[in-house]
């Protein structure tokens, strides 16, 4: 079973930045995965999709990130970034990376934990 592992979480202040890191256990490659996404769950909440790529240019964020998150992937090391600058409190949450697909239903890691102090 492919899963996926994230990192970079931690703390940081209102307004700072923060870059978490994606890539994949066993042999699994995200560069054959065509679109990947990034979700974050906060307590008490639905998971929610914060950022999505493509393997081509196709980029698409919810409006409560957009122009503060930029998503990244680079085949070649096998990793996909998600940079989080002018952090707010309500970006609290755990964030997952996954493959975009039924496919991958069973492929959640176990996330990163973004705290924003106020």
């Amino acid at each position: 079973q492919v899963h996926f592992v994230e990192s970079g979480g931690g703390l940081v202040e209102t307004g700072g930045s923060l870059t978490l890191s994606c890539t994949t256990s066993g042999n699994f490659v995200i560069g054959g995965t065509f679109a990947m996404v990034w979700f974050r769950q906060a307590p008490g909440t639905q998971r929610e999709r914060v950022a999505l790529i493509t393997n081509a240019v196709l980029i698409r964020y919810p409006d409560s990130v957009k122009g503060r998150f930029t998503v990244s992937r680079d085949n070649d090391k096998n990793m996909m970034y998600l940079q989080m600058n002018n952090r707010k409190p309500e970006d609290t949450a755990l964030y997952y990376c996954n493959g975009m697909g039924e496919e991958y239903d069973d492929s959640w890691g176990q996330g990163t934990q973004v705290t924003v102090s106020s």
